[in-house]
């Protein structure tokens, strides 16, 4: 019998998700790994708060997990850029 969140349309996209933050890390360029940390604990963070949100019973804790996966998920997309150098971000 699957768990709750993995019922979820959502959960699987975010273990795609995971394997390939955890490929760009892999591949960060010197200097960046500040961000590879932020990357690893965010991607890592969506999963967990996808399936934390699942397990629960009442709709506001719930909702507090989702919106906490999309906080992570908003700021992991917010500036790729910065991932490639130091430099990148300010083009």
């Amino acid at each position: 019998m699957p768990f709750d969140h993995e019922r979820l349309d959502v959960y699987p996209l975010a273990l795609d998700f995971l394997v390939v933050a955890s490929d760009i890390v892999e591949h960060l360029p010197r200097g960046r790994g500040h961000l590879a940390d932020q990357l690893s604990r965010a991607a890592t963070s969506i999963v967990l708060d996808i399936a934390e949100g699942a397990g629960k019973f009442s709709k506001p804790d719930k909702r507090r997990d989702y919106l906490t996966a999309v906080g992570s998920a908003t700021a992991v997309s917010r500036d790729p850029r910065r991932l490639r150098s130091p430099r990148a971000h300010h083009a």
